[in-house]
């Protein structure tokens, strides 16, 4: 996990570990777990290199974005790691870092057994950053140069799933070949900004011009004090679903603090998506970024640019990291590029 996510998440963290409220079906990275990660025994494993096919396959019926139909075979699994695309998208192509979207159906060969997908009920498809190892080699495997909207089957021994340890939970063995059906939904780019012109705001609060050749804001502060109000303000209002809480979102965004910044050209960013070279993903609205964040961006429709100026106890109030002064108000860019 990158610095400037560390420097998001903690401090929620920290919040819920002072509560006695039991806290939420979700992990301290943001990312929803109907499909737990591996151990670290299996995650020390050697994932062998996926090959395109295999002369042993399981068959796969049903439409692209619904659960799919897996009748795998009576023969034991060759033990190959196998993505083959069954067929192919027209969007972006998933690159390192971008972040992609994806649905998925999953059996273990050896029982036919169903583990938990993305059509059970209440389930969310699955958000996560390409390529940096958080989430299941099986399934970042499966999309890493895949277009949106391809379907890919995978057959993956337990180096490339659970590991030798299995997951008991599932009733997965530690050594169980699992069948993914992945579907492709969406990729976004690393880099990805929101466009459309801003929105005019108060000469109270900070101006905002985006750098469009790194995608990063540059955020001027006003010469006096910070509002003592959480103030939320739409720069960009956008056309997609409205965030609602629970969802894992994909963000742009970029970060300086008021009282160091106040009165200059440009307050220097602390915290920058752009920066980290691929956009935060989060679960929003239970605790797992800023708080003032979670409420910012509750109830904004995809595609907006949000302003928000955040007070100190919704913020990093007397533990904010390094390098920032205790007790500050912090103000944020936020592009939302998508809600799952």
């Amino acid at each position: 996990m990158r610095k400037t996510t560390l420097l998001l998440l903690v401090p929620a963290l920290m919040l819920a570990a002072c509560s006695s409220e039991k806290p939420a079906d979700h992990s301290p990275d943001g990312y929803h777990r109907p499909l737990p990660t591996p151990s670290e025994a299996a995650v020390r494993q050697h994932i062998p290199d996926p090959q395109a096919t295999d002369t042993l396959l399981p068959t796969v019926t049903g439409p692209f974005g619904a659960r799919a139909t897996i009748s795998v075979p009576k023969a034991v699994p060759t033990g190959r790691f196998v993505v083959m695309p069954m067929n192919e998208g027209r969007g972006r192509a998933a690159r390192n870092g971008d972040a992609a979207i994806v649905k998925y159906s999953a059996v273990v060969w050896k029982t036919g057994k169903h583990l938990p997908d993305s059509y059970a009920a209440g389930a969310h498809p699955r958000v996560f950053s390409v390529g940096r190892g958080s989430i299941l080699a099986a399934l970042d495997r499966a999309v890493h140069g895949q277009r949106a909207g391809s379907r890919v089957l995978v057959v993956a021994p337990a180096a490339a799933a659970y590991g030798s340890t299995g997951n008991a939970r599932l009733g997965v063995s530690g050594k169980d070949t699992i069948v993914f059906v992945v579907d492709v939904m969406r990729v976004i780019a690393a880099h990805e900004t929101i466009t459309g012109s801003q929105a005019d705001v108060s000469e109270d609060l900070p101006r905002v011009r985006m750098n469009r050749a790194q995608g990063t804001a540059a955020i001027t502060v006003p010469d006096h004090g910070a509002p003592v109000e959480l103030t939320v303000e739409p720069l960009v209002t956008g056309a997609g679903p409205v965030v609602k809480s629970g969802q894992t979102v994909v963000l742009q965004h970029s970060s300086t603090a008021w009282e160091s910044a106040r009165g200059k050209d440009q307050g220097e960013l602390f915290m920058s998506s752009h920066a980290a070279g691929e956009p935060l993903i989060a679960l929003i609205g239970r605790g797992n970024v800023l708080p003032g964040w979670d409420k910012a961006l509750v109830g904004q429709r995809v595609g907006s640019r949000v302003l928000v100026v955040i007070p100190a106890s919704l913020a990093y109030g007397e533990h904010p990291p390094k390098g920032i002064t205790a007790n500050t108000s912090v103000v944020s860019v936020l592009d939302v590029l998508a809600a799952a």
